[in-house]
């Protein structure tokens, strides 16, 4: 059955050129990062560069968008960049993009490639559907602060991701929470591509399909599931 997300409309008022695709994939095969996956990451990087011209990363007009939506919910875009943005300034970096493990190798390598907020969330930690608010303030998120796990709360009217147990990602884009990430025991995995202005929905499905395709290789025989831009 396919996970349902919903966006909350004082979120659309805030980002009216929002849009979202979701791929749903079972039966994946996840582990250590591999030199298949860590040459995905290298030539993702390798492509950024091309596009950037010489510009930093959030001189882009993609990710100029995203300060501008983070700064009208109160975040501060230089001290908490969108995860593309993050990942884009690693990826140009001496030291490169990290290798955390091969379903995030595959999808962080398709963020960095088109420049796009990709996240990466277990299917069977999700609980109910997921949805995109401007939070309260009291909603749980679990993390890990000095070492510790820990429980935090969003700032009122942050925007984040949540399902019926708590944030799963907090300052929409920024930090995703433990509960939910992607381990090398993942087997089924939601993944969402987010996109503001100027990107078009043609954009984002070919990133979709990009990501698709590399599901595919590493994991033959997955079943996977891709929703229209909404």
């Amino acid at each position: 059955m396919a996970i349902t997300l919903t966006v909350s409309d004082d979120v659309r008022d805030l980002a009216p050129g929002y849009t979202h695709l979701a791929i749903e994939a079972y039966d994946l095969v996840n582990g250590p990062s591999t030199e298949d996956s860590s040459a995905l990451l290298d030539d993702a990087a390798r492509r950024l560069a091309q596009r950037l011209e010489g510009r930093a990363p959030h001189e882009d007009p993609h990710m100029v968008t995203w300060r501008t939506t983070f700064t009208a919910f109160g975040a501060k875009p230089s001290r908490t960049r969108n995860s593309a943005e993050a990942l884009a300034k690693r990826a140009l970096a001496d030291g490169g993009l990290p290798r955390i493990n091969l379903l995030v190798d595959l999808y962080n390598a398709i963020s960095v490639a088109h420049l796009l907020p990709v996240g990466g969330e277990d299917l069977d930690r999700i609980q109910g559907g997921m949805r995109l608010i401007r939070a309260v303030g009291d909603e749980p998120f679990g993390t890990v602060a000095a070492g510790e796990e820990s429980v935090e709360h969003p700032e009122s009217g942050e925007v984040v991701w949540r399902d019926a147990a708590g944030v799963t990602c907090r300052r929409w884009c920024w930090r995703q929470g433990r509960r939910t990430r992607l381990t090398e025991e993942t087997t089924n995995a939601l993944f969402l591509l987010e996109a503001l202005a100027p990107v078009t929905g043609a954009e984002l499905e070919a990133a979709g399909a990009e990501l698709v395709e590399s599901l595919e290789k590493f994991s033959p025989g997955a079943r996977i599931v891709v929703h229209a831009p909404a």
